[in-house]
């Protein structure tokens, strides 16, 4: 049997996963599935470190229970993608993140609190995914580019017409955050 990768591009509030099977040299493009880090019915769990437009939130108790509400979906969630039998082979994920920068070294509180959002996301799908005996790789989206073509020994022209023809494969929606999961799922089958 060969191996399948998944890579996520890690959003607020939700990741876009794409499933590769591998091997590195020809893979291919099982499935595409959005998965949810936040509950529709708590609004507030989309972005739980901002209190309207602008602002961010400062009550302690208040953040706490979004915070659980985003752990209890990703568990929730992860479960169900690795139930589904396009993903039940995962042994390895990726985790595309816009950063991993520290939040309490940001000065400013709205850009404090997004920078928690991108943490908080970032680990509750990551443990998550651990819980079920997945290893789980962080990639900064800017780092991805020259990682994949080291990584794959292929020039960044070869791997953009590779990831769209999967993208072709799988079918629409095949944007950004796509064509970011499934080159970060290439990456795991090297």
């Amino acid at each position: 049997m060969t191996r399948v990768a998944v890579g996520f591009r890690v959003k607020s509030g939700f990741a876009v996963a794409v499933a590769l099977r591998g091997p590195a040299a020809s893979p291919t493009p099982v499935a595409r599935r959005i998965v949810e880090l936040s509950d529709p019915d708590v609004a507030e769990s989309r972005q739980p470190y901002h209190h309207g437009f602008f602002t961010h939130e400062t009550d302690d108790r208040t953040i706490a229970q979004r915070v659980k509400v985003v752990e209890r979906c990703a568990r929730r969630s992860v479960a169900a993608l690795l139930a589904d039998e396009s993903f039940a082979d995962c042994k390895g994920a990726a985790l595309v993140v816009g950063s991993v920068i520290d939040p309490a070294t940001v000065g400013n509180p709205h850009i404090r609190a997004h920078a928690s959002e991108g943490k908080l996301f970032r680990t509750a799908l990551q443990s998550a995914l651990q819980s079920h005996g997945v290893r789980c790789d962080v990639i900064v989206e800017k780092q991805l580019g020259a990682r994949a073509a080291a990584g794959l020994k292929r020039r960044g022209a070869d791997i953009s017409r590779a990831v769209a023809r999967f993208g072709r494969a799988i079918g629409g929606p095949w944007r950004a955050d796509e064509k970011a999961a499934s080159t970060a799922a290439w990456l795991l089958l090297k």
